[in-house]
């Protein structure tokens, strides 16, 4: 998989010690802003991403006439995410990287929503990344559910029936891999750019994998080690979900059925 530049000499230097199966240090900060109904400011270990949810009455013209709204992403690495600095992205001149992040991103969020409870609007998540060190696709969808979620809440009394929320469960993202011939779960750049095996997990809160990316980058990897890496995988997304859990607080139980 493609790595991430890191953040220059403060990239450089080695995240206190930190166990294996150990998340990096998770904070949440709801309503960052006040333009959006959602808004997240999701920080894992030294990445940290700006995640927006904005709502449309449009949706894509194959989607009218259905009753059945859409949810899609945006995903951009901002000039001073990294070092040396990375680029602007310009419409229309995205680079590929990037599109396939939107996909995932996208597909992750549509896999535990109720579109026919949305009706035809189109919500659309926007995840800046504004620093980068490792695992930016992963917190995207972890931190991108929460604004969505805050920012369905906001539209809950247009909705076609307010009583049936449009998300039938939570969904997060976490990195496995092996480094160092182990496995380690919640890669930052130097881990991610030293594993022999890489791997991206999406689950849902009740524990059902919505997709794994997962590749070797200079070897194989074996049957017991893919089980090693998905147990791994989902301890922490487990924990992942306690975090979102506790960040939404008395919004949580509006989420399933």
């Amino acid at each position: 998989m493609t790595h991430e530049r890191g953040v220059g000499r403060r990239g450089a230097r080695k995240e206190a010690a930190r166990r294996a199966d150990a998340l990096r240090p998770i904070t949440i900060r709801r309503r960052f802003t006040r333009a959006a109904p959602g808004s997240v400011l999701y920080r894992a270990g030294r990445t940290l991403v700006l995640c927006t949810a904005s709502v449309t009455h449009q949706v894509p013209a194959w989607r009218v006439g259905t009753g059945r709204g859409w949810i899609t992403a945006e995903y951009s690495m901002l000039p001073g995410s990294t070092a040396p600095r990375k680029n602007r992205e310009r419409e229309g001149h995205v680079e590929g990287r990037t599109a396939e992040i939107q996909r995932l991103i996208g597909r992750a969020l549509r896999a535990v929503a109720d579109l026919e409870a949305l009706g035809e609007r189109q919500v659309t998540i926007d995840c800046d990344v504004l620093e980068a060190d490792g695992g930016t696709r992963t917190a995207s969808i972890t931190g991108g559910f929460l604004a969505l979620v805050d920012a369905l809440q906001t539209i809950r009394a247009e909705l076609p029936d307010p009583a049936r929320f449009p998300l039938r469960d939570s969904v997060a993202a976490v990195s496995v891999g092996i480094v160092d011939g182990r496995p380690h779960l919640d890669l930052d750049y130097q881990q991610d750019a030293a594993a022999t095996v890489d791997m991206n997990v999406v689950m849902t809160g009740r524990g059902e994998f919505v997709e794994i990316q997962g590749t070797g980058e200079e070897g194989t990897f074996t049957d017991d080690q893919l089980q090693q890496l998905l147990t791994l995988a989902r301890r922490g997304l487990a924990r992942l979900a306690d975090h979102q859990r506790a960040a939404l607080g008395s919004r949580w139980p509006s989420v399933g059925p």
